[in-house]
């Protein structure tokens, strides 16, 4: 079997901004709800059996302890933000598991969920759909890849050492050094894509460089300075580096609870709600052919 793992708080994103306003009988926004649904169960209709849809049920985590810059919901249109339950619960009535993020995030859910499915022999493939920079920590051959659904982008190894220069499991280490503005930490001053690339190629880890550039088995432009600031700021290193570090540990239950079989009675509700009597048509043919 596959598992496919689905970035809803990405998705959601996505959807609002793509689709036309559409207000439910109560005045309520649920265009990216609908977005997100459709786009779901088109992914099942592909053929995907075990799906997971990971969402910030809030968008602070406890990474905001951590670092006081780290991203928040501030800022989040009311009418987008609102559609976090809707759809957390609209995916439940349409039997599709969901785990609803608090003090972790949506990118930790996917990170643990791929980690237990990996460790599931019965899994082939692991496909976690997102475009996310943090989620290729995450990518291993030839079990676990990430997908771009929007671009039809395949991220294995090979595609991640091509995009950012580095090995998946240094994603993090280059994260602490350039910086995620989407998440809202710096990095370190000086150090750019590039030169991060080409010192983590050869050293895989923050702690593995050696505090002496002269002893730098590798050619990058102004080594001496960039040895200097990361000797000076090796604690701001290691919280960019813990920040940039998925978990793995959300309780995301086990590959057998994310079985698509079919909707709740519930459904048909969210159906009416939404407006989408083709998105109940298309389920329950689905259903009915599973």
């Amino acid at each position: 079997m596959n598992v496919h793992l689905v970035d809803g708080t990405y998705e959601l994103f996505r959807y609002y901004y793509a689709l036309p306003e559409h207000l439910d009988a109560d005045g309520v926004e649920v265009s990216a709800v609908r977005g997100v649904l459709g786009s779901v169960l088109s992914l099942l209709e592909e053929g995907a059996t075990h799906v997971g849809v990971a969402t910030d049920h809030i968008i602070e985590s406890f990474r905001n302890e951590m670092w006081p810059g780290y991203k928040t919901g501030a800022g989040i249109d009311p009418a987008l933000f609102g559609q976090f339950p809707l759809l957390e619960d609209a995916l439940e009535a349409m039997g599709v598991a969901v785990w609803a993020m608090i003090d972790l995030e949506a990118d930790d859910a996917l990170a643990s969920a791929a980690t237990v499915a990996a460790a599931d022999a019965r899994v082939e493939q692991v496909v976690i759909c997102t475009p996310d920079k943090d989620l290729a920590q995450c990518v291993t051959d030839p079990r676990v890849a990430q997908l771009d659904r929007r671009q039809g982008k395949w991220m294995d190894e090979a595609a991640v050492r091509e995009k950012f220069g580095v090995e998946p499991a240094s994603i993090p280490d280059w994260l602490a050094l350039v910086g995620d503005s989407a998440d809202g930490f710096p990095g370190l001053s000086g150090w750019g894509a590039k030169s991060a690339a080409t010192v983590l190629a050869r050293y895989g880890h923050l702690d593995a460089i050696p505090p002496d550039a002269t002893t730098w088995d590798v050619n990058v432009r102004g080594a001496a300075k960039l040895s200097a600031t990361l000797e000076a700021k090796r604690d701001d290193a290691a919280l960019f580096l813990d920040l940039a570090t998925l978990r793995r540990d959300a309780d995301v239950g086990a590959v057998d609870d994310w079985k698509w079989r079919a909707p709740t009675a519930e459904f048909a509700n969210w159906v009416e709600r939404l407006g989408e009597p083709a998105l109940g048509r298309r389920t329950e043919r689905l259903a009915e052919q599973r």
